[in-house]
């Protein structure tokens, strides 16, 4: 790809294809646990698509960003990131789905940083982009469907703490993942979860639990085993209840099995191991 973006007959394409692998790299980089690298990759990835003159791209590359900064706990500048992504949203052809998503990170970046009001708008401007008919598609852009908006709707809601409202739009994340990829199911179960802690209800949690621990052991997603061990924490204090405590000593025979098989995976801590 090099040797054609510096081929002065090479056209636009050359660079909406360099921006749309570097942002899918990005992606990849993220999902192994390396958010320094995947930075790296969004970085290089809007200016490619810029120079491609693809702007539903380059909004498309903002979004990721918006929530890479939400994942590294930088509110305001996933915030910034999904305002940019509107904006040049704006200036392309309508995409629907593509505002819906870029409206869905500003309400979770409003969410986390307690700005309810805001919060609650820029997601009914997401529920009413995805509801819209789509004028136009791109062959580059990552899908943003009815699961990932009931998904995502879910942790606005919980970081609202509207948990029942929550719980739904989890509810039906899961029920329209069961039959599609494991992580994204994963993902979402790992949200009911949490929400179900959160409301006090915690059979309902560990039932749910046990459903997740079922997930494939060789899912080489580090961000999955990061926020199931944030799902331990969340319910470590709850250990006092039987069946919470069943379910965390098998929880942790499913993470050692787990652990085992993704060691050249999972990145290294600070202190030199991965526990």
């Amino acid at each position: 790809m090099a040797p054609r973006l510096a081929d002065i007959g090479s056209g636009p394409q050359v660079f909406t294809a360099a921006a749309a692998l570097t942002e899918m790299a990005g992606w990849m980089a993220h999902d192994s646990g390396h958010d320094d690298r995947a930075a790296q990759h969004f970085a290089r990835a809007l200016p490619l698509a810029h120079t491609s003159g693809d702007l539903p791209l380059a909004a498309h590359v903002a979004a990721s960003s918006s929530h890479l900064a939400l994942e590294t706990r930088d509110a305001a500048r996933a915030v910034g990131w999904a305002r940019t992504g509107l904006e040049l949203a704006a200036q392309g052809p309508r995409i629907p789905a593509l505002t819906a998503r870029l409206h869905t990170m500003q309400a979770r970046a409003l969410a986390v940083a307690s700005q309810r009001t805001p919060a609650a708008h820029a997601l009914e401007a997401a529920h009413r982009d995805l509801e819209a008919s789509p004028a136009a598609d791109h062959p580059w852009l990552s899908p943003f469907d009815t699961a990932a908006l009931a998904s995502e709707s879910a942790l606005i809601l919980r970081d609202l703490e509207q948990y029942d409202e929550a719980l739904s739009h989890a509810e039906q994340a899961v029920a329209l993942r069961e039959a599609g990829r494991a992580r994204s199911l994963a993902l979402s179960r790992i949200s009911l979860v949490d929400i179900h802690v959160r409301r006090g209800d915690l059979d309902a949690a560990v039932s749910v639990g046990h459903d997740l621990l079922s997930t494939s052991p060789t899912l080489g997603s580090v961000r999955v085993v990061r926020q199931l061990d944030g799902l331990r924490r969340l319910l470590e204090p709850h250990r006092g209840y039987r069946p919470v405590r069943e379910y965390l000593a098998r929880f942790d025979d499913a993470r050692r099995a787990r652990m085992l098989l993704l060691a050249d995976l999972i990145p290294p801590s600070p202190g030199g191991t991965t526990a």
